[in-house]
């Protein structure tokens, strides 16, 4: 009983030290907000840039397509760490921020997935509906953005999802270009307190919390988009 004691006491006192005193949770606290604010920005880009991959893709002037289409093998091709510092200290001019370049690093890596998976989720549908819309007088735009693209969405939602839930955790290598996120945080906090094993577990449980949460959030998106599709399907 007395060894459960100490050893309970021990970790609240690590956990004093490297949360409490001197208010070192405030560390953790702007940390997690530059993440989620990182991660928001990223995965904004991300989808701006997939749809317009997608759209060149299609297009008929073949450097176009060609462009479209290195720009996806690049990306999937390279380590985020390695796009990350390249884009920091080789493209971009030293006037901007580092947040600025994680957001546009980020934002290129998550296009180039998103893209596929927007790819994958129009190939999904049945060619007879890009048909029908064709057989309609519909255009061949009219026909993707109308008829297509809204039957794509319920298999592209939830890949999407998953992507936003790995961007986030892929953010914890921003530290590479001097920004304070939630792992760099722990890492600051674990350089005051010479403490090996707290602040890192600690940056673990929120980085769990997080991305828990968004995986339950999608369990029941998904579900709902199923109990749709079964009432469309009782409908017809």
């Amino acid at each position: 009983m007395e060894f459960f004691l100490d050893y309970w006491n021990r970790i609240y006192a690590s956990f004093f030290m490297n949360f409490i005193q001197e208010n070192r949770y405030l560390v953790i606290l702007n940390g997690l907000k530059i993440t989620i604010t990182l991660s928001i920005c990223a995965i904004g880009l991300g989808l701006v840039l997939a749809c317009l991959t997608n759209f060149f893709r299609r297009s008929r002037w073949r450097p176009v397509r060609g462009l479209a289409t290195a720009y996806v093998d690049v990306i999937r091709g390279t380590p985020m760490v390695v796009q990350l510092m390249i884009i920091y200290f080789v493209i971009l001019p030293s006037s901007f921020s580092n947040f600025t370049a994680g957001v546009i690093a980020f934002g290129l890596n998550s296009g180039a997935y998103a893209a596929e998976i927007i790819r994958a989720g129009i190939e999904s549908v049945d060619r007879g509906q890009t048909e029908a819309g064709r057989s309609l007088g519909l255009s061949a735009r009219d026909t993707m953005i109308y008829i297509v693209f809204p039957q794509a969405i319920k298999n592209i939602l939830p890949a999407l999802a998953n992507e936003f839930i790995v961007l986030i955790k892929e953010t914890s290598i921003v530290g590479y270009i001097g920004m304070v996120d939630l792992a760099k945080a722990g890492d600051i906090i674990r350089s005051r307190t010479y403490a090996p094993y707290m602040p890192l577990i600690g940056v673990a449980i929120i980085y769990y919390i997080i991305v828990k949460t968004l995986t339950v959030l999608l369990a029941r998106f998904e579900r709902r988009l199923k109990r749709m599709d079964q009432r469309d399907n009782k409908t017809v």
